[in-house]
């Protein structure tokens, strides 16, 4: 399936890459043509940038259609807001201690800046 021009987006420039790919609806539909769509972003991505280095391992490639709030709800030690008042993320931090430390400082700041809570 060919992509269509669309918005800021120009076919000739599609081409296998390295990276992730993300796919959303701005407006909060759940639609079929999404799951489609994120699914052509996943195989269009033969090498992605959290593919293991010892070419051994997975890289756990895969595609999360909603968050898991009553998931949440039943494994979380503390309260949630309610569905839609949250955000979800995964984020890979470095082992080194010195590395680690600048990273979540760096994360905890700018939460800070933005007027949102841990």
């Amino acid at each position: 399936m060919k992509l269509k021009k669309q918005g800021l987006y120009l076919p000739e420039f599609e081409h296998d890459n390295c990276g992730a790919g993300f796919i959303c609806s701005l407006k909060g539909k759940k639609s079929n043509d999404i799951i489609h769509k994120a699914l052509e972003i996943l195989d269009k991505l033969e090498h992605r940038g959290a593919v293991s280095a010892d070419g051994k391992t997975g890289d756990g490639a895969g595609i999360l259609i909603d968050i898991p709030h009553d998931f949440f709800v039943a494994e979380c030690n503390f309260e949630l807001p309610e569905p839609g008042h949250y955000a979800v993320s995964n984020v890979f931090l470095p082992q080194k201690k010195n590395q680690l430390d600048f990273c979540i400082n760096f994360f905890e700041e700018n939460i800070k800046k933005q007027g949102l809570q841990l």
